[in-house]
C-alpha cells in the first residue's frame, strides 16, 4: 500500500517550496499549474529530458502516468501532483460549454478516482498532493474554518481530506514558512504521535522521514 499525503494552503503560502528538498532522481513531478517550480535551479533538477517532470491538468493523465511510475519507474519514491486544483479547473474549462449536473458529477468522480487511488500503488511509493484552501466565516459568530477547495458542491460533500491520514495546513506567519499539523478550525491533521508541535517547518522531507512509522 502507496502513501498519501495533502498539503493545502492559500497562494503564496509556501506549498511548492516545502518540496524543494525532495530528491529529483527519486521524485517525479507533476505539474497541473504548468508554472514551473518556485525555488531557484528547479529546470536543472526537473525537466522532461530528465525523465521526471511533467506538466499536465488531464486526470486521465495523471493516472496513466501513475500507473507507470507504479510499473515501470521503481526508482521512483516520491509523485507530486500540484495542484489538484488545477486539475480540478482544467477539467471545468474543458468542459465549459456544457449545460446540465452530469458536467459536475464527471468533474467529482475524476478527482475522486485520482486521489481514491493513491493508496492503491506499491509500497514504497508516496504520492504528494498539494491543494488551495478556502476559508469560511460565520458573519454571527466569528468563527472560521478552512478546508481544500473544491469545484462543486459534490466534492464539498465527499470530503477530500477524508481520504488522507496527513494533512498538512501551509502558512508564513510573520515571515516564516510553516505547516501546521492539526485542525486549528480546519482539516488539517496528522496521525497520533508523529509531531510533538502544532507548527513544523514546512519541509517535506523532515515530514516524510517522521511519517515513516505510520
Amino acid at each position: 500500500m502507496s502513501k498519501a499525503v495533502l498539503i493545502m494552503g492559500e497562494s503564496g503560502s509556501g506549498k511548492t517550496t516545502s518540496l524543494r528538498n525532495l530528491p529529483p532522481d527519486k521524485t517525479f513531478y507533476i505539474d497541473c499549474d504548468k508554472k514551473g517550480l518556485s525555488w531557484r535551479g528547479w529546470r536543472e533538477q526537473y525537466s522532461a529530458q530528465r525523465k521526471n517532470y511533467f506538466a499536465t491538468d488531464d486526470a486521465a493523465q495523471i493516472g496513466a502516468l501513475l500507473r507507470n511510475v507504479d510499473t515501470k519507474g521503481q526508482h521512483v519514491r516520491y509523485v507530486v501532483i500540484d495542484t489538484l486544483n488545477g486539475i480540478m479547473v482544467g477539467d471545468e474549462m474543458r468542459r465549459v460549454k456544457e449545460k446540465g449536473y452530469d458536467k459536475w458529477s464527471d468533474l467529482a468522480q475524476c478527482v475522486w478516482e485520482l486521489v481514491d487511488s493513491a493508496h492503491s500503488f506499491r509500497e514504497d511509493l508516496t504520492l504528494i498532493f498539494t491543494g488551495h484552501t478556502q476559508t469560511e466565516r460565520e458573519e454571527s459568530s466569528g468563527y472560521c474554518f478552512t478546508r481544500l477547495k473544491t469545484n462543486g458542491r459534490k466534492l464539498e460533500k465527499v470530503c477530500l481530506e477524508s481520504k488522507f491520514t496527513t494533512v498538512l495546513l501551509a502558512k508564513c506567519v510573520d515571515g516564516q514558512y510553516i505547516f501546521e499539523t492539526r485542525a486549528q478550525n480546519s482539516t488539517c491533521k496528522t496521525p497520533m504521535g508523529a509531531f510533538e508541535s502544532d507548527k513544523i517547518d514546512n519541509d517535506m522531507m523532515k515530514v516524510l522521514e517522521a511519517l515513516k512509522e505510520y
